[in-house]
Formats: structure tokens, C-alpha cells, sequence
């Protein structure tokens, strides 16, 4: 049986303060701020919530605690397995501090995510986590006028008033395409997401052709495709420049499922990697590390960026001292699919 309306609630929450051998307080304590009572307490009262199937009535807990302990995730797709990885660290950390989270999408689409930001806004969200820092002017408003707090995923802008927890993308690009320069490729093609509406695309692409020019390499215009993130039209791609009549030796993708997509074309045309064509990737997803040949890579911690963006809201809700700009480490992981270019194409 449900307890929804006022004296239920007080009777519930004495059933439950009985059972657990506490006071109604406590319980109170820890229905609207765990962090105020020890973990065994809490652990405690969870026990005799569960065994009376206890619900607490959410309108009721806002209204007394001014917060909903839920907070709003914004991402572009869930068709990509980072944001997915992502998702799953942020929700893990919400659950064992005892906040909910609501995810929406956007489609890459600016206007998309102003509407959901309104609409996860007025359902009571305490804080947004957004993807990037590449937003609608409107978005900018709407949380400055309702003071709701906000974290910036993916992304490392210590130069920019708005907080942030990510890698330097441009930085982590660069080193990618540094290797393959570093093992003689001169002739050096690129294979980015789309840049609109995503700043993390668009660092990578700099960090990229920031390599190319420091060692006075040119990027001829038709080496360079960018592709949604799809496995087809990463292979789309990747037949346009292995089928041109003067080729890159190595590609340089912006991200890990790209790097597939070249991969899987450059075999199905006859070219053997890297014997013929170097390939690396960028996010080091699980499956690079079981291709043959396993795939080079750039790796970002993302189940930490995203549990961090958790930590920073959480705490910042909290009243707590908390890091506005963090930055997270990235590594080159170096595996099959990148080796010096054959004499042919040096």
C-alpha cells in the first residue's frame, strides 16, 4: 500500500523509524540529505525502507528540502558508446550519494537542447550536466536567470567562465598525429566528425593539423573528410581517399568508431594494416584492444570525466570548495595498426 498523502507519510516515517531503531529525524536526515548521517545509518534505515516498501513522497521531500536530489544530463546521441560509458559512470556515483538522474538528447542541435534544458528545469532538476561548451545563448540565460548549476563534460577550457571536467582535445590530437609523424608519415590524411555544433570535433581537428604544420607537412583539402558517426559513412570515407589516385600512408580519425569504419574499408579494398596504411583512433573504446589488427589509439578516462562532473554538482549543491576547471590525462595507446609507411609512399 502506498503512503502518499501527509499523515501517511508521518506514519510511514515513524513505521520506518521504528523498524530501523532510530528517531523520526534521523530518517528525515536521511531521505533528504544522506550526506548528514553515517553510511551504516543510512544503511540502516535503506534496510527497513525496503522491508516496509516504504515510498517517500518526492513533492513533499522538495518542498521541505528545496531540492529534488535529481540532476539533468544533456547529450548529444546515446548512439555513441562514450556518451553511453559516460552515462552509466554518472549514474553509478548519483545512486551512492542518493540522486536520481534524468537523461535527454539533443541531436547535436542547439535549439533541441535549450527546449529540453527547459523542460528538465521546470520538472525540478537541481543542476545540468551538458555536453561541451558549444551552446545557445538562450541556454546561457536560462541558467543564469534560474541559478541552476551546470558542469561542462568533455572538455578541458581553464581560459572560459564556466566550469568544466574533460581532456584537452586539441592537446590529446595532437600527440595522435605527432606518432604517426614520428614514425615517418608525411602523407597524412583526416577522417573528423562533423565540427557543427561540436566543439570537441573541432579541437581535434586543430590539435591534428596543429601537428602537421609544426613539422611543415601539408594537408592537401581533399584529405581531410568529415562524416557523422556512423560506421558507413566512415567507410564511405575511408574508399574516397584510399581510391584516390595519390593517397595518404596513415589516417588519423577523431574517434574510435571512424578509426572501424577505415579499418573494415581499407581490408575489403585489399590494403593491409599497417603494412599499407597506418590508422589511429581517438577514446580507446573496448573493442579497439580485439580488432587485428588492435587499433592505436588516444585513451580518455571517461568513466572518471563523467563521475567528476557528478562530484563537482553534487558538492557545488552542497555548499562544498569545489575545482571549476578539471582537467583529465589522456595516453597514447600504441598497438597494431601504426608502423612506418611503406617506401612507396614515403
Amino acid at each position: 500500500m502506498r503512503l502518499t498523502n501527509a499523515k501517511s507519510m508521518k506514519q510511514g516515517i515513524r513505521a520506518v523509524a521504528a523498524r530501523a531503531g532510530v528517531s523520526t529525524a534521523s530518517v528525515s536526515r536521511a531521505l533528504n540529505n544522506p550526506d548528514a548521517v553515517s553510511p551504516s545509518l543510512r544503511a540502516r534505515i535503506e534496510q527497513a525502507i525496503d522491508a516496509l516498501g516504504y515510498i517517500p513522497h518526492a513533492p513533499a521531500r522538495i518542498l521541505s528540502s528545496r531540492r529534488s536530489r535529481t540532476l539533468g544530463a544533456i547529450v548529444p546521441t546515446i548512439d555513441n558508446t562514450m556518451f553511453a560509458r559516460g552515462i552509466a559512470s554518472l549514474q553509478q556515483y548519483l545512486s551512492s550519494v542518493g540522486y536520481m538522474l534524468f537523461l535527454t538528447t539533443s541531436g547535436y542541435d542547439l535549439d533541441v537542447e535549450l527546449q529540453q534544458a527547459r523542460n528538465l528545469i521546470s520538472r525540478g532538476v537541481d543542476g545540468l550536466v551538458l555536453r561541451g561548451d558549444c551552446h545557445h545563448d538562450g541556454l546561457r540565460k536560462l541558467l543564469a536567470d534560474n541559478a541552476v548549476p551546470f558542469i561542462n563534460v568533455g572538455i578541458y577550457q581553464p581560459d572560459r567562465p564556466y566550469p568544466c571536467v574533460g581532456t584537452d582535445n586539441e592537446a590529446a590530437a595532437h600527440r595522435a598525429a605527432a606518432h604517426v609523424i614520428e614514425l615517418g608519415h608525411r602523407r597524412i590524411g583526416i577522417v573528423s566528425a562533423l565540427q557543427r555544433n561540436n566543439d570537441r570535433a573541432s579541437a581535434r581537428v586543430a590539435g591534428f593539423r596543429r601537428a602537421l604544420a609544426e613539422n611543415g607537412i601539408e594537408l592537401p583539402p581533399q584529405w581531410h573528410v568529415e562524416v557523422p558517426y556512423t560506421l558507413d559513412d566512415a567507410r564511405e570515407a575511408a574508399r574516397y581517399l584510399l581510391n584516390l589516385k595519390d593517397r595518404p600512408s596513415a589516417v588519423v580519425c577523431g574517434n574510435d568508431v571512424i578509426a572501424y569504419g577505415v579499418l573494415l574499408e581499407a581490408e575489403r579494398d585489399g590494403f593491409a594494416v599497417p603494412r599499407d596504411l597506418s590508422v589511429i583512433g581517438f577514446d580507446d573504446l573496448d573493442w579497439s584492444r580485439h580488432l587485428r589488427p588492435s587499433l592505436t589509439t588516444i585513451h580518455v578516462p571517461t568513466g572518471e570525466t563523467w563521475q567528476r562532473a557528478g562530484e563537482y554538482l553534487v558538492r557545488s549543491l552542497a555548499g562544498e570548495q569545489t575545482i571549476m576547471h578539471r582537467e583529465i590525462d589522456f595516453s597514447l595507446v600504441v598497438r597494431e595498426s601504426t608502423a612506418p609507411p611503406p617506401k612507396s609512399l614515403k
